[in-house]
């Protein structure tokens, strides 16, 4: 047992030294995410699913780290693929040596009822959102077992327990990863690697930009969240250095909603 006095609590937000890879980290929560675990000395991997916008809008967030002397490398791949997480993964430790922090961002939701799900559909978002992060967590997390020290940080969803129904299979995505989060945090935590699940709310992205960008709409959602407001995605940014530092080594297996109260509605 550690009872040596913090005389620098700060400090155990310091992540020099420490390599991370950041999924879907092109824009919005991925992008806050990866911007500040650079801005807090980390080396960080900056994934992006390859398209030309993509690759655009990585190399915006490599360059506005760089340019605020942090450090961080843009990586395409697009994960529909088998495989791809696994490409991905020897990749980004070939280029940067290792991996000791992974946030599992990248994910996409295709909104229809279950009615109409077909096949193709539901196989895309099962390969993006679970087949991909499980093969990243196979090539990666043995090699931070190993060494004593690692963060897993899955981006979950307020799907996760209020389940849209035009999000059936997405929703269903969001709950499996937490499962895994809980089985994982179980067999790994005496080895120095926590893994957490960090849930976001109504947070104005990209993704959400049609629907909350009307004003009536968003005002009828901000009547639900307790906070009274939308969130952004730097409102899940000290959650985040929370999980993925020496700050968080007693959190595992946890679930953090980061939604302004939503979840309790």
């Amino acid at each position: 047992m550690n009872n040596d006095p913090v005389t620098s609590p700060m400090k155990l937000f310091d992540l020099t030294g420490r390599t991370a890879l950041v999924t879907g980290a092109r824009r919005g929560i991925g992008r806050a995410i990866a911007e500040a675990l650079a801005a807090q000395g980390a080396h960080v991997a900056i994934h992006h699913a390859g398209g030309e916008d993509e690759q655009c809008d990585a190399d915006t967030v490599v360059s506005d780290i760089t340019r605020g002397g942090g450090k961080a490398v843009a990586f395409a791949a697009d994960f529909a693929p088998p495989g791809s997480g696994k490409r991905l993964a020897a990749t980004v430790v070939d280029q940067m040596g290792k991996v000791d922090i992974l946030v599992l961002n990248a994910s996409i939701e295709l909104l229809e009822g279950y009615e109409t799900i077909s096949t193709e559909r539901f196989d895309r978002q099962i390969a993006i959102n679970l087949r991909a992060p499980l093969e990243l967590l196979q090539a990666l997390l043995p090699a931070m077992a190993k060494r004593g020290w690692g963060r897993i940080v899955a981006i979950g969803s307020i799907q996760q327990l209020r389940p849209h129904p035009e999000m059936l299979v997405y929703a269903g995505t969001k709950s499996a990863q937490y499962n895994w989060v809980r089985s994982l945090a179980r067999q790994v935590g005496r080895t120095g690697v926590t893994v957490n699940n960090l849930a976001p709310g109504a947070i104005w992205t990209a993704r959400n930009d049609d629907r909350f960008s009307d004003a009536a709409h968003r005002h009828q959602l901000e009547q639900r969240v307790p906070a009274g407001r939308v969130g952004a995605p730097v409102d899940l940014v000290g959650a985040a250095l929370l999980l993925c530092s020496d700050a968080g080594s007693y959190i595992n297996g946890a679930d953090l909603h980061v939604d302004g109260g939503l979840g309790l509605t």
